[in-house]
């Protein structure tokens, strides 16, 4: 792919936003509230297994690690589409786009093994029960999360390190709310036919290793399951995996879609629906079929709001202290 303007780049511009300011606004509040719950969610998970005793397992440790990893993720994009919704010039310098390309990826790629290892870690609590404590040792997992970290930092390396040593050419516009990958492929000035291929060998890598690993776990804990007698025993069982399963399909459904198909399948307004809906709106899908399908942590949640409920209550009554009906209004919400 040869460039005929060979004027190079140092900034990047967003074209992907309506042209319409009232819709850009609307965009705005929408994309902002979204955020905010996000990363509220994801937080009070974190904090959730970090205060309560009855989370303090292995599975509830790779979910904290997985709700921090959501967090990262989508701070990498949200805050520069949220900013440039209110400006006129949408524009990112080129090391700024590469640093973003370069973080949303490794924080993807460390999302796709944490679920991987949250796999193996219900097929050792179910399928290996008497071996699960000697197995998932404090050490062992603390192992586990920092190599989720490190190895996906380091493949994703490869292929943003050879891009960053290409030049990109002007007209520098890029079809899209943030910098990805087959917008930034489309405005190298020499031929990017390696660099495409080493990022879908990075991509291909991470989610098939990720995807068989998930797989082969499920095969035998649903084989296990199905073992298992009592009808109340294999619906305790296969309750611990419906969260885990039901954000792997989300995950990995859009992931599948926009990094491994075939080529000549590229449909830019597809594409950034799908982008803003995996980079925006999957992280807060998530905290939320955990949280939702999960007693345990709902019930530490909401241990967790009680301080501050409490602190409200207070606040409501002491607002109107000598009304009454004001006060039982107070205590019933």
């Amino acid at each position: 792919m040869e460039r005929t303007n060979q004027t190079i780049a140092n900034e990047f511009i967003f074209l992907g936003y309506p042209s319409s300011r009232s819709l850009q606004l609307l965009l705005f509040i929408l994309l902002l509230l979204v955020y905010t719950l996000t990363i509220a969610s994801n937080i009070l998970i974190i904090l959730s297994v970090k205060a309560d005793p009855h989370l303090h397992t292995p599975m509830y440790y790779f979910l904290s690690h997985f709700s921090f990893v959501e967090v990262c993720y989508t701070s990498t994009t949200a805050p520069k589409m949220l900013f440039d919704l209110l400006r006129e010039h949408k524009a990112i310098s080129t090391p700024g786009c590469l640093l973003q390309f370069y973080f949303f990826m490794s924080f993807g790629g460390t999302e796709d093994l944490l679920l991987a290892i949250m796999a193996l870690d219900r097929y050792l609590a179910i399928c290996r029960p008497l071996h699960y404590n000697s197995m998932m040792t404090s050490v062992a997992c603390k192992k586990l999360a920092a190599a989720s970290y490190i190895s996906s930092f380091l493949v994703v390396l490869v292929p943003v390190s050879w891009i960053s040593r290409l030049p990109f050419c002007i007209p520098n516009g890029i079809n899209h709310f943030f910098c990805d990958f087959a917008p930034l492929l489309k405005l190298l000035c020499t031929d990017a036919s390696i660099s495409g291929l080493m990022f879908m060998a990075s991509a291909c890598v991470i989610i098939f290793f990720c995807l068989f690993m998930i797989l082969v776990s499920y095969s035998l804990i649903i084989s296990t399951i199905l073992r298992i007698p009592s009808t109340i025993g294999r619906q305790k069982a296969f309750s611990t995996c419906g969260s885990h399963l039901v954000v792997v399909s989300v995950f990995f459904g859009t992931l599948m879609f926009m990094y491994v198909r075939p080529a000549g399948t590229d449909s830019f307004s597809l594409d950034k629906v799908v982008s803003v809906f995996y980079s925006v709106i999957v992280p807060l899908l998530n905290p939320l079929i955990y949280s939702l399908r999960n007693k345990e942590m709902k019930q530490s949640m909401w241990r967790s709001l009680q301080p501050l409920i409490s602190i409200w209550k207070q606040k409501c009554i002491t607002a109107q202290p000598n009304s009454h009906y004001h006060a039982e209004w107070c205590l019933r919400k």
